[in-house]
């Protein structure tokens, strides 16, 4: 964060020094709601949780060498209290889903105040350049290639994981000092006003929609009202004369349709279409289903990119990524470089390991919406394709937030699965979506069976990948090629299946070997 007063940061947050806060002491470092992760001249965040109130550990903080905290209530050391906020009715954000007493809602208020401050500051006097990416799916993937392309110009800022929402976002602002030159904010919503909340504290100069899907499907009720809320993004965009770009997915018709809503610059992106800026050719598979393409950009040489991420769809979010970075003057050559380059480094998202005998897990257990579910089954499916007579098992939990479209959007996984030739499913749960998954998938002839748990679950994978496929000649050398997907809503927890299957393995060096 840029250095501030106390006495400044209590102005901007609109609140009052307490008895042990020295006005003119000077924040300098990092902002964090962690107390335990505060270094020398931090602001701690006393955010309450479910299972802990960050107001107790502030004295811990301040001794851990945070200069102050910021505080819903006085407490024991140095804080600047801020004032309590009025709580929207109808609010189903995942702040107000947490918040008991509104003291959290408080704290984030003035954690967003602060960080709004800070991002004009390094825009007006420091040239911080600002791009918002948002879409039903893809966002984290994207804002890592995005960031690994625009750190080949600069110094860059992007949330870890997925800090989307209304306190990832401020918090990811306030790394940003005045030797930063872009910042990266991935922005998410399960309502209309969130998205355009979320820009206000950063406006963004490049706006990217990857799509609309049906994540968060129960909060919206239609695809139309997520594209409403998507769209946010590229109406905050300053006008095209001041240097606003918005990049959009072509192949996604609702996305097409967001250029009439902005003012800014439209430049479009498409793995269908050359009619479009950005277009991919000679999309190629390798055999743990990376890409390979041809990038077209306007007035630029085309370049042939590898990725090191896994998925056919990543060209998709390649291409966008690679439209920030041309849009905000890196060359062509050093962008399909820096794409070809870059590793994911949010866990848990298509995260893929082969080990010693073969097996290869791909862990995508972080998050999960149909669209994703879909990306990650065609991986599972293409990973298997390239290695003639081995299984593939789908460990699926359930997809959450979807409404009254729960069980009928679960009941078609199975038809995917089908159609990708997955052989086993291991049905995590036994919920209503969960049992219609599993009663299509044994109807169309898949192997399944049903997990209580991540160990049940984990169990159940290995005793597939020990025994012989029925029929099959050579099994062992066959079956140790197997190839494991594991995905879920973040609330189940399924990366512990994907940890357990690796546990005690010995990992294939070189190019199979994600890190």
């Amino acid at each position: 964060m840029i250095p501030l007063k106390l006495r400044t940061i209590a102005e901007i947050t609109g609140g009052t020094l307490n008895e042990h806060a020295d006005p003119d002491a000077v924040v300098g470092g990092f902002v964090e709601f962690d107390s335990r992760k505060i270094a020398d001249g931090g602001l701690f965040v006393a955010l309450s949780g479910a299972r802990a109130d960050g107001h107790d550990f502030a004295p811990a903080a301040v001794e851990q060498g945070a200069v102050a905290v910021l505080a819903a209530r006085d407490v024991a050391a140095p804080a600047v209290i801020v004032p309590r906020v009025d709580r929207r009715a109808g609010d189903n954000s995942d702040l107000a889903a947490n918040d008991k007493d509104g003291s959290v809602a408080a704290v984030v208020a003035a954690m967003s105040s602060l960080a709004a401050y800070v991002a004009r500051e390094l825009t007006r006097n420091s040239g911080l350049s600002i791009t918002g990416v948002t879409g039903s799916a893809g966002k984290t993937s994207t804002k890592d290639l995005i960031a690994a392309v625009l750190s080949t110009a600069g110094e860059t800022v992007a949330p870890p994981g997925s800090f989307n929402n209304e306190i990832g976002h401020p918090y990811t602002v306030l790394r940003c000092t005045e030797t930063t030159d872009f910042l990266v904010a991935e922005m998410s919503a399960r309502g209309i006003g969130h998205i355009a909340h979320l820009a206000q504290i950063a406006p963004p100069r490049i706006g990217v929609v990857l799509n609309v899907g049906s994540a968060h499907l129960g909060e919206f009720g239609s695809r139309e009202n997520i594209a409403q809320a998507k769209g946010e993004l590229v109406e905050a965009l300053p006008e095209a004369e001041r240097g606003g770009v918005a990049i959009l997915n072509a192949d996604d018709d609702l996305v097409a349709g967001m250029a009439r809503r902005t003012r800014a610059r439209v430049v479009t992106f498409s793995t269908q279409s050359k009619d479009a800026d950005y277009y991919a050719t000679d999309i190629e598979l390798d055999d743990v289903a990376r890409a390979s393409f041809t990038l077209h950009s306007p007035g630029q040489d085309p370049q042939r990119v590898c990725l090191n991420v896994f998925g056919a769809h990543q060209v998709s979010n390649a291409l966008a990524a690679a439209a920030v970075g041309i849009e905000s003057g890196v060359p062509a050559a050093t962008v399909a470089s820096a794409l070809s380059g870059a590793h994911g480094v949010s866990v848990n998202r298509m995260d893929v390991h082969t080990r010693a005998d073969g097996v290869t897990v791909i862990n995508d257990a972080y998050n999960a919406n149909p669209d994703s579910m879909r990306a990650g089954i065609a991986a599972l499916g293409y990973t298997a394709a390239a290695r003639p007579g081995v299984r593939s098992i789908a460990v699926l939990g359930e997809m959450n937030e979807l409404g009254s479209n729960a069980v009928d959007t679960h009941r078609e996984l199975g038809d995917e699965l089908a159609r990708y030739d997955v052989t086993h499913l291991v049905a995590v749960g036994r919920t209503e979506p969960m049992r219609a998954l599993v009663q299509q998938a044994r109807a169309r002839g898949i192997a399944t069976s049903t997990a209580s748990g991540v160990d049940d679950a984990a169990a159940r994978v290995r005793s597939i990948l020990a025994a012989p496929p029925a029929g099959v000649e050579g099994w062992y050398e066959r079956s140790a090629r197997d190839v494991v997907l594991v995905k879920a809503s973040n609330a189940a927890g399924l990366w512990g299946v994907a940890e357990q299957l690796l546990a005690g393995h010995n990992l294939r060096d070189g190019k199979n070997q994600q890190n």
